[in-house]
């Protein structure tokens, strides 16, 4: 299927086809269908091939972005455009520093449609750390994020990072859901949360910033200078409130 598009309103069915089969482990990482986009693979320190990989994936409805929200934060563009559906689940390895810290993340992008749902619960048994998007201009995508929190609670670690982002913030008049809806669904669960925008690039370095500090806080328990997990806002957005961040 082809989609064109001028926002992140975009389908983000990259990764999901009626012949995807179960799992598999990948050695390079799946293209995200973008006609121009491969996933950037800069020359790396040796020292960067030996550390700790920290698996974290993207879940949430089908088109809520998350495609998107990879792109932006890889290669800092925001790529709209005609692509195509690409089989498999896809990941890109990216280092984060944090409080002079540095974080190896491998970033897992997953289908979204129900019909993939049993593949996507395989990849949550070894996750570290998984963002859980929903669109603003779409309710049905945040009435969801029960549900899979639900799933959450069922098939990954108990002390696995969370957080929810509220995607597309920049839609202005077409939103659906206010930002303090997710507030207060975030604080029920005590998740971290932000509102983010592919497109502008808002937030979305902060997110996975957050991400890896809370991940570096776990691996560190005893070291008071980073118990302090803090989500750090864009200077274009006023703060959002943040459960474990207050």
């Amino acid at each position: 299927m082809s989609h064109v598009g001028t926002d992140d309103s975009m389908s983000d069915d990259v990764f999901e086809d009626d012949n995807l089969r179960a799992p598999t482990h990948r050695t390079t990482p799946s293209p995200t269908g973008y006609p121009d986009y491969k996933p950037v693979s800069p020359a790396r320190p040796a020292l960067e091939d030996e550390m700790p990989i920290h698996k974290t994936i993207l879940l949430g409805d089908s088109g809520v972005g998350k495609t998107s929200l990879l792109v932006q934060f890889e290669t800092g563009k925001f790529q709209p455009g005609n692509f195509s559906a690409t089989v498999g689940i896809g990941f890109t390895n990216k280092v984060v520093t944090v409080d002079s810290v540095k974080v190896k993340l491998q970033i897992w992008d997953t289908a979204g449609q129900e019909r993939f749902r049993s593949v996507t619960h395989a990849y949550y048994r070894d996750a570290h750390a998984l963002l859980l998007l929903y669109d603003v201009t779409n309710k049905t995508s945040f009435d969801n994020i029960r549900a899979w929190l639900g799933e959450i609670r069922e098939y990954a670690q108990d002390d696995v990072v969370i957080m929810l982002l509220g995607n597309k913030s920049d839609s202005g008049l077409e939103r659906a859901v206010r930002r303090e809806e997710g507030q207060r669904l975030a604080r029920e669960y005590q998740v971290a949360f932000m509102e983010t925008s592919a497109k502008t690039g808002l937030n979305v370095e902060a997110a996975f910033a957050h991400v890896a500090r809370a991940l570096v806080a776990k691996a560190n328990p005893t070291d008071t200078t980073r118990l302090a997990v803090r989500a750090q806002q864009s200077h274009e957005e006023q703060r959002s409130h943040c459960p474990p961040c207050s």
